[in-house]
């Protein structure tokens, strides 16, 4: 185990679900522009639910340009400009653009206030209790925005999982090239850690540096956060051994593959009586390098489920029970949508269940 000075830092397998390490996860603090992971996921939602397009473009307002133009990091956006969703994307994932939030939170919601609601109600969602967002870019509010390790890592996970295409064309960059003018990408695994693709780096007076790290290797994803460094130096160099250490210290031992159906959870008030149960991403036991691999394993859900289900939405879990180490327990999703039933399918619905069926 290597030294991890951090105050704040998580490594998790997200194929196994296993906490590798952890130190103050729940420990709520001051994310800067790790906030921009939510502003990303966000959008990535609207995306895929159709309320936005890649090719929309929106305007820097002339306040928005009076208040953020070269504020922090920024992609130089002009007073006035005219902008694609895909470049603003580009540009909050890969140079931490604050003016880049600005401007997508006014043209999607209208305000950043707007913006931030939906931010929250996201959140919400996901489960994550110990986050909130005051901000689109995590600029110094005070405090009013903060967020864990632990929901870090969730949304990080459901960022790179429900949105696997959108990661892969934004995250995972080196630099960009926007109008003339060449940036580099902070993250410290780039270029240093083998599989290194995201996620996010932090910095402000306010918060110290901090980061969210992914890297995946032989399809085993690794998922890490600390927060609170003083040295930039000394996040780059412990942030590499941490993850180093994740991948040579315990192996995976595959169960199911991407897609994978895994069984079904009972549906109340739906269309259909039942509804498949998936693997959102390769799942797998994960344990300390030369262990045995005994375990056993079972299918947990709160039932039955209630209509509407959305595809992909996370309804039941794969519990997997190894001696002496406890349960760990894997998302399993929706295969396909369930909506609510209509008067036929409740007529049927009642007198299956009159029937015993």
């Amino acid at each position: 185990m290597p030294q991890i000075s951090a105050p704040i830092a998580l490594l998790i397998d997200v194929n196994g679900g296993r906490v590798l390490f952890e130190r103050q996860s729940h420990r709520r603090f001051v994310p800067a522009s790790l906030t921009k992971i939510m502003t990303s996921y966000v959008a990535f939602e609207l995306i895929k639910a159709g309320k936005l397009k890649l090719d929309q473009r929106f305007t820097m307002s002339h306040e928005a340009f009076r208040k953020w133009h070269r504020v922090g990091s920024t992609m130089f956006l002009a007073d006035g400009s005219d902008t694609s969703v895909a470049e603003l994307l580009e540009g909050i994932v890969t140079v931490s653009a604050n003016d880049g939030c600005v401007v997508l939170a006014e043209g999607v919601a209208g305000s950043v206030e707007a913006w931030t609601a939906l931010m929250n109600a996201e959140a919400k969602k996901l489960g994550l209790k110990d986050t909130h967002y005051n901000t689109a870019n995590g600029w110094m509010d005070e405090g009013n925005t903060y967020v864990s390790a632990a929901d870090l890592a969730t949304l990080s996970t459901a960022l790179i999982t429900r949105h696997p295409d959108l990661y892969a064309r934004f995250y995972g960059h080196e630099k960009l090239s926007f109008r003339g003018i060449e940036q580099p990408n902070h993250n410290p695994l780039y270029g240093h850690v083998e599989g290194a693709d995201g996620v996010k780096t932090g910095f402000t007076n306010e918060a110290g540096y901090g980061l969210v790290g992914s890297a995946i290797r032989g399809g085993r994803r690794l998922m890490m956060v600390v927060g609170g460094y003083d040295n930039g130096k000394v996040r780059a160099k412990e942030s590499r051994d941490f993850m180093e250490w994740g991948f040579a210290a315990f192996e995976e031992h595959p169960l199911f593959a991407t897609g994978t159906r895994i069984g079904n959870a009972k549906v109340q008030g739906g269309e259909a009586r039942s509804v498949a149960l998936i693997a959102p991403h390769p799942l797998a036991l994960t344990l300390p390098r030369g262990q045995n691999a005994r375990y056993s394993l079972s299918l947990r859900y709160k039932g039955p489920v209630r209509a509407p289900i959305a595809k992909g939405d996370e309804v039941a879990s794969l519990v997997v029970r190894v001696p002496g180490e406890g349960e760990i327990r894997l998302p399993l999703v929706a295969a396909e949508a369930v909506p609510e039933a209509g008067t036929l399918a409740r007529l049927r619905n009642g007198l299956l269940a009159m029937l015993g069926q």
